[in-house]
């Protein structure tokens, strides 16, 4: 939007390969928007914490808070970063906490900045809410801009800086910085909710012999519910849900107040990962040596390289603790799945590499090449036409008539 933005790591060779146009991750559309604005020096990439600070007015704390042994946020980056940036302040700031953190780093953060300076400092609560896959997209067409601080004049500041991103009026939300804390931690909290209740509905629906995919549509027409989240499959993952879930049941511990369907979410959301090990085990039987699978999508999700709590971990090392060989696939994430898994499986160099002379198919992340493969390739090269869909992505019908035997979630047709 033509701000200039300085970004400050202390790893020196992701900072030497970001000044080269190599990422550290993979996002749609991101290496280009990198690539053009560093170019056109609005975008810089340092180590030099200082030089950032004395040409900055907003400054946004952006690192990992990743989960404790107690399954609380870990603060120790966000304060570390803190205390840097008091040290090169020559006058007033304003420092956002885009990081997710927990209800009342704010106030931590502003002690923190203090001790290590004498210049004034406004700490904005800032959560963001991008989806991995989408983030550029979200960021630019933000459903809400959420905001909190106690100081009109800084509110009035950050609205500029968002004003760009909200011409269709989408609304940008002022509010304490503790409610724009927990506003993040609830979303993420209640968009995991809605996943695991479905696939408890999706897992009732085996056993009663209704269709998921009928009830998800009956539902979601309501507008009280709406048709987001509702997709059953084989349980979520990421760096975000399972982390925030289990920061705010620690944060509601330690204020004596117990979230039950939390935990109950969290519980539903582990047993679903294994769900695709045990419709494979109730087909084959428990042993599953000599068998070879085929294994589609190792991502959390599609359109990321991100394994983080990936359920395709859970499921492949299910399926080769039970004897199987696996072969796998996956559009992005597999030099990342490699540290994780090692040799134990064979990378297949495209969907149909991976299930040649394979006695079933697994698809565990729904990425967009995997919705209209050619089935009659896959019949003629599988050694068994078995299909176990984790994603409900394909027709059972069309496979049935193709001569696949077929396993969804839910799906009763």
């Amino acid at each position: 939007m033509g701000n200039d933005v300085i970004c400050v790591d202390n790893n020196i060779e992701k900072i030497e390969n970001l000044n080269k146009g190599i990422l550290p991750i993979y996002e749609p559309g991101l290496k280009p928007m990198i690539v053009r604005n560093t170019e056109e020096n609005r975008l810089i990439f340092t180590t030099d914490i200082g030089l950032a600070v004395r040409k900055s007015s907003i400054i946004f704390i952006a690192v990992g808070t990743p989960p404790d042994e107690d399954g609380s946020a870990d603060l120790k980056h966000v304060l570390a970063v803190a205390s840097e940036i008091a040290k090169h302040m020559d006058g007033f700031r304003i420092v956002v906490n885009k990081s997710t953190v927990p209800v009342g780093t704010a106030d931590i953060v502003r002690e923190q900045i203090k001790k290590n300076t004498e210049h004034e400092v406004n700490i904005v609560s800032n959560p963001e809410f991008l989806k991995e896959g989408s983030a550029i997209d979200d960021f630019m067409k933000p459903d809400r801009v959420v905001i909190g601080t106690d100081s009109d004049e800084v509110a009035e500041t950050m609205k500029e800086l968002y004003s760009p991103f909200v011409r269709t009026n989408n609304p940008v939300l002022v509010m304490s910085n503790r409610s724009a804390e927990m506003t993040k931690y609830v979303a993420n909290s209640l968009l995991a909710t809605r996943i695991s209740f479905m696939n408890e509905i999706a897992n009732m629906c085996d056993t009663v012999g209704a269709d998921v995919h009928d009830i998800r549509i009956g539902i979601g027409s309501d507008r009280r519910i709406g048709s987001s989240f509702l997709f059953p499959g084989a349980g979520f993952g990421g760096s975000c849900f399972p982390k925030d879930i289990r920061a705010l049941q620690k944060t509601a511990i330690e204020n004596g107040v117990e979230l039950r369907v939390l935990k109950a979410v969290t519980d539903v959301n582990r047993d679903q990962k294994k769900l695709l090990v045990r419709k494979v085990t109730d087909h084959f039987g428990n042993d599953l040596k000599g068998l070879k699978i085929g294994v589609w999508g190792i991502s959390f999700k599609p359109n990321t390289d991100d394994i983080r709590e990936a359920p395709a971990l859970t499921v492949i090392k299910g399926l080769l603790e039970r004897g199987a060989e696996i072969a796998a696939y996956d559009p992005q994430a597999m030099k990342n799945a490699s540290g994780i898994l090692g040799d134990s499986v064979r990378y297949a160099s495209s969907v149909y590499d991976a299930v040649i002379g394979a006695d079933a198919l697994v698809l565990v992340t729904e990425w967009t090449e995997f919705r209209e493969p050619d089935f009659p390739r896959m019949a003629e090269i599988m050694r068994q036409p078995v299909v176990f869909d984790g994603r409900n992505v394909f027709n059972p019908v069309k496979l049935r008539q193709l001569g696949f035997t077929y396993f969804g979630v839910g799906r009763n047709v």
